[in-house]
């Protein structure tokens, strides 16, 4: 039992280094970087989607009432406006080379960490607050159009899509990209020590 004892206790003391070439760390980043590119293109694309398809719905079908008018007005300005802030964040992560200048690209994810903060939180209720508006003046008019069951499903489903959004899916995006950010700003912090500190 003395001999296990002194083994583990050698064992706590011995201290593994390991160390990635800054190849073998480049390379790591370079695919947590493009899937970060990627995921940020897509969410691009699909403001732009959404924005495209409710303004050919108002250009292409008549509505008589003007409450729709101000309901599609005020959806179309909030995807706008949240479809150029992701703009402006895609931007940061996609605007420099990453394998030329590190210490700038880490910068550039620090900002952009910073800016989903943001957005996922103070941005993301104007968000819901813009989108909800929009749709209640939107269903003024359409709602007219259906029976009383169907109004309680129209109306249910799309308050249970605004909450499920908010609250599960919402927090488990900030909690997976909260995560694969860190993780990344890491990567590159330990990439630029290594670069600048000779071996």
């Amino acid at each position: 039992m003395q001999a296990f004892d002194q083994l583990q206790e050698l064992w706590q003391k011995h201290e593994v280094d390991v160390k990635f070439s800054a190849d073998e760390m480049l390379q790591q980043a370079k695919k947590e970087v493009n899937g970060l590119r990627f995921k940020s293109t897509l969410n691009l694309l699909g403001m732009l989607v959404s924005f495209i398809a409710i303004a050919a719905l108002w250009a292409f079908y008549h509505f008589d009432s003007w409450t729709t008018h101000v309901g599609i007005s005020i959806t179309l300005i909030a995807i706008g406006v949240y479809t150029l802030i992701l703009y402006r964040d895609h931007r940061l992560i996609a605007k420099n080379d990453y394998t030329v200048h590190p210490n700038e690209y880490l910068n550039n994810l620090k900002t952009y960490q910073l800016n989903r903060y943001s957005l996922y939180n103070s941005l993301y209720w104007f968000y819901t607050v813009a989108l909800s508006l929009g749709l209640m003046f939107y269903f003024i008019e359409i709602l007219a159009y259906f029976n009383l069951f169907q109004k309680v499903i129209a109306v249910g489903l799309t308050f249970l899509w605004i909450l499920f959004c908010s609250t599960i899916l919402r927090k488990a995006v900030i909690k997976r990209e909260k995560e694969r950010i860190a993780l990344l700003i890491e990567k590159f912090e330990r990439l630029s020590d290594q670069i600048s500190t000779p071996v």
